[in-house]
């Protein structure tokens, strides 16, 4: 990599590590700069994920307070971002790197239509609770376990957007506020890329000074993030969450 090259790859890291502690996505603007330096795709992919882990930490710390109460959901849910996120990655070694090309954008406008209904799919599944006499679970249940470790198997494998896929499915199955569903979906995020980027420490080939400039760039951005994205309202975080994710769409598609 030439100056420049750094130069594009640490604004890169900056902005991609703002943009997940926010919504989620910036392996968008990551991953294309690393391939525009010369590195081949798999490579690209695995410097990106050890990069992006100290953003990961990052937001999480940064988005602390509202994780507050939150430690029992945390952690069951962690439990399915491990699993999903270590099957993500061995998969990216073992298949061709083509193989979830046609399903992503579907998995994301799915994603992003749950955004935006969310709020009348909570009303709707609240008026059932109360007139079946039910309570909501805390942790979302076996539908939401499930869910999380296989958007974590795409985030192993991938990362693109996950964020989204996390604050969807959360919203339509946790009785909580987008903010404090924000904070978990960055811990999870952490945790995809943390067990991901250790697996391939051992087995894959990634470049040194991406990783570096990724992880100083992206760990910045975590704070950014978190210092914006706790300001937002409900609303301007679900409409971010609907931009960033068409955009995501468009330029899957386009690749």
């Amino acid at each position: 990599m030439n100056i420049w090259e750094m130069l594009a790859v640490f604004v890169a890291g900056i902005s991609a590590g703002t943009i997940n502690t926010i919504v989620g996505s910036g392996t968008l603007i990551t991953f294309p700069v690393l391939l525009a330096t010369g590195l081949p795709p798999v490579t690209a992919t695995v410097s990106n994920a050890l990069g992006l882990i100290p953003g990961s930490i990052s937001g999480a710390i940064g988005y602390r307070a509202e994780l507050t109460g939150q430690r029992s959901r945390v952690l069951r849910l962690s439990v399915a971002a491990l699993i999903g996120g270590f099957t993500g990655a061995v998969l990216l070694l073992a298949l061709p790197s083509t193989a979830f090309e046609t399903i992503v954008p579907i998995l994301v406008a799915l994603a992003l239509v749950l955004v935006i209904l969310q709020p009348r799919i909570s009303k709707a599944v609240q008026r059932r609770r109360d007139h079946d006499g039910t309570p909501a679970r805390p942790d979302g249940g076996p539908l939401l376990f499930v869910g999380l470790m296989l958007a974590s198997v795409y985030g192993g494998y991938f990362t693109a957007a996950q964020g989204i896929i996390y604050l969807s499915l959360m919203g339509m199955l946790l009785d909580d506020t987008m903010q404090r569903l924000n904070a978990v979906k960055n811990v999870l995020a952490a945790i995809v890329n943390s067990i991901a980027a250790l697996f391939f420490l051992f087995v894959a080939d990634f470049d040194w000074t991406a990783v570096v400039l990724i992880a100083v760039g992206s760990a910045i951005g975590g704070q950014i993030g978190a210092k914006i994205g706790r300001r937002l309202s409900p609303t301007v975080l679900r409409v971010l969450i609907v931009a960033v994710g068409t955009v995501a769409i468009v330029q899957l598609l386009l690749r």
